[in-house]
């Protein structure tokens, strides 16, 4: 069975990965296919080795943008250690970014042989490229399942489901005024809402993908960007676009292959939770869950009330179609 954690930004599901990692089977992948270019991971094409080790180890110009002017992007794993072979300065193998680093303290040595694994795999579909890969990697680590959670995961659904047939879907969801002001901290998303929304109009996105590594005096649009916090409410009209598009996409999903967790449940309640997905995942054994909960320490400090009262309605009236989406009054 193949089994994804999707959701949008900031909404739990880094949480609720780690978890299931203390299955002692289930290998969890993290972060592999929100990097990954939008007209490529889900081409329906066969595709050769070569061309697969292509697709997945191209970097990603966000993070350089991010990591280049030294700011932090709490999901990179990789070390940027003395001897390291990557910078924050340079373009990194998206891989590297968080994917390796949680399986292997040498990362650069399992990207090798990662590539040369990719590279020896003939020409296939993408789909059993990337399950033979993450059957691989989950070998690495001595297990023989796994699961793969992607940041903002909600918005290609359907291009899961397509390359996954009948795989299964566990979809958390926060409360979108947390959610949104939870993105609003992180860089990473700071920058891609600010592109998206055009808030900067001075700032051409193709010009700065291009300029992605700063160098000299001059004006730096793309620091100017990482330095503002636009208002909360972009924020929420992002998770909102997110959720409309991922609930479109879910006609093309059968019931029995999705299930909805509310991620003030996982937090107020566990173990009940836990053994929820964990019989949807169709995990064997309970022991693990205990330890898995054990990894909830506390609900995260809620931001709503600390906004001023005209930025806070606009908040909620931002995130005002996700919360219907979802059920949320």
């Amino acid at each position: 069975m193949d089994r994804f954690v999707v959701g949008t930004g900031r909404c739990g599901s880094t949480l609720l990965s780690r978890m299931l990692a203390k299955h002692p089977d289930l290998f969890s992948v993290f972060e592999f296919f929100n990097g990954l270019d939008g007209t490529r991971r889900f081409a329906p094409d066969p595709t050769s080795g070569n061309e697969f080790w292509d697709i997945i180890s191209q970097p990603n110009p966000f993070i350089a943008m991010t990591t280049s002017r030294g700011y932090p992007v709490e999901e990179i794993t990789y070390p940027f250690a003395e001897g390291s072979r990557f910078r924050p300065e340079d373009d990194i193998p998206w891989l590297l970014v968080t994917t390796l680093g949680r399986l292997d303290p040498d990362p650069d040595a399992l990207l090798d042989r990662t590539e040369e694994f990719c590279r020896s795999r003939p020409q296939q579909t993408l789909t059993r490229h990337y399950r033979e890969l993450f059957t691989w990697l989950a070998g690495q680590g001595g297990k023989s399942i796994w699961n793969e959670r992607s940041g903002s995961s909600i918005d290609y659904l359907e291009g899961l489901a397509r390359t996954f047939p009948g795989a299964r879907f566990v979809h958390i969801h926060r409360a979108g005024e947390e959610a949104a002001l939870s993105m609003r901290e992180h860089h990473a998303f700071r920058l891609a809402i600010s592109l998206v929304y055009n808030l900067y109009p001075e700032v051409d996105i193709g010009t700065a993908i291009a300029n992605r590594h700063h160098v000299g005096d001059g004006p730096d649009p793309v620091r100017k960007i990482l330095d503002n916090r636009p208002s909360a409410e972009f924020f929420g009209r992002f998770w909102s676009d997110q959720l409309a598009r991922g609930y479109r996409q879910l006609q093309t999903i059968d019931a029995d292959q999705y299930m909805e967790v509310v991620f003030e449940e996982l937090i107020n309640e566990p173990q009940a939770t836990m053994g929820r997905i964990a019989e949807f995942f169709e995990l064997p054994g309970d022991g693990w869950i205990n330890e898995a909960a054990a990894l909830v320490r506390s609900a995260p400090p809620a931001r709503l009330d600390a906004l001023p009262p005209d930025e806070r309605e606009r908040l909620i009236q931002s995130c005002y179609v996700g919360n219907q989406l979802l059920g949320r009054k």
